[in-house]
């Protein structure tokens, strides 16, 4: 399935520079060391934005169970701009009466 209203999803900037992009974040900072991995920086961390979108817009999305809202789950590759690439396995949440997916966290599949 499509994730819904997909077209309009959306990521905080602090969402990436303070969190998945973190060396410091207690669950963030090991996440960090996967995108650094691929080449983005915080310089950069729009293309990691970008990216994140991209795989929301066109990847299937499974409903997964959640107290806050509609949850969703979606695996997809991303290529970092260092040409490295990676399974991610990311989680979107439509709050209660919030029609727009926000992206939750994104590491990689097992």
């Amino acid at each position: 399935m499509e994730l819904p209203d997909r077209e309009r999803a959306e990521i905080r900037p602090e969402k990436i520079r303070g969190y998945l992009l973190s060396s410091s974040h207690p669950s963030g900072q090991h996440k960090s060391s996967v995108y650094f991995g691929l080449g983005y920086t915080f310089e950069n961390w729009e293309r990691l934005s970008a990216d994140l979108l991209a795989l929301a817009q066109s990847g299937d999305a499974e409903r997964v169970p959640s107290l806050y809202g509609e949850k969703f789950r979606i695996v997809g590759r991303i290529v970092g701009p260092n040409g490295r690439s990676v399974v991610l396995l990311s989680i979107w949440l439509r709050g209660h009466g919030d029609p727009i997916p926000r992206l939750v966290t994104a590491y990689p599949a097992r």
